[in-house]
């Protein structure tokens, strides 16, 4: 899978690609990237990339010549342009079910702004989606974009090495994901649960599904509304809720 970024600071990725689970997804040759500093297409001599708003106001918005040049020239070899995603607290929430979407994809581009904003013909024109990773505002682009990367780095085949590791992550399954434990088996007298010492996997299958319910049902209720439910897990959250919370499979 190839990653186009766009950006005026590719210094900002130079860690984050260089490091973790990015550097061996890249090492391996599963991921290729490209973060390209759009100041470059500028179409004057001063490199400007940005502009006052018509009609007033605050802050630069970016110009729309750049990031189409770099856009155009990037494809240009391109039959069909891959999906161009802008990084905006305006675009539609970000969620595992998006990461999945995405990861299907042999080739994205992520445009990361910054000052005011984008020109509007940018978003009319240009980006196929917009993509908020949260209800907040950020200085730039960049770190959204990180998070996409990593989000769907992860699920490409072979990133990961165990592939039943992303298949259990949380929201992956619609729930959060169940408690996790490893040695020692008692810790300041705070043991392991029983059932997962007992080899039996049926038993600790059951174990953790009832339990990624649980603290679903505790922490995220909204989830609930849309995960693949069985008529077992149905029956089981309606007894937590009737009282009998306390139980402890």
């Amino acid at each position: 899978m190839h990653f186009d970024v766009l950006t005026l600071f590719p210094e900002m990725f130079e860690g984050f690609l260089g490091s973790s689970i990015m550097k061996r997804a890249i090492d391996q040759g599963l991921v290729t990237t490209s973060v390209v500093n759009f100041r470059e297409y500028s179409t004057n001599k001063h490199r400007t990339v940005d502009d006052t708003p018509y009609g007033g106001g605050g802050g630069m918005v970016l110009k729309p010549e750049p990031l189409f040049r770099a856009v155009e020239d990037l494809t240009k070899d391109e039959p069909v342009r891959p999906p161009v995603l802008m990084m905006s607290p305006q675009g539609t929430p970000y969620t595992q079910k998006k990461a999945e979407e995405l990861a299907r994809h042999d080739r994205l581009i992520l445009l990361c702004g910054h000052y005011e904003g984008f020109d509007e013909r940018i978003r009319e024109h240009l980006v196929d989606e917009e993509i908020s990773i949260g209800d907040f505002v950020l200085t730039g682009g960049e770190l959204p974009a990180m998070v996409l990367m990593d989000s769907v780095i992860r699920l490409i085949p072979g990133v990961l090495g165990n592939e039943s590791s992303a298949e259990t992550d949380s929201f992956t399954t619609g729930l959060l994901e169940y408690p996790q434990y490893t040695r020692p088996a008692e810790f300041r007298g705070w043991r392991v649960p029983d059932v997962l010492l007992s080899g039996h996997h049926a038993e600790i299958d059951r174990w953790r599904r009832r339990q990624a319910l649980k603290r679903t049902l505790e922490r995220r209720p909204d989830l609930l509304e849309s995960a693949e439910l069985t008529e077992e897990d149905r029956a089981w959250i309606r007894e937590m809720t009737q009282g009998n919370g306390g139980r402890k499979d």
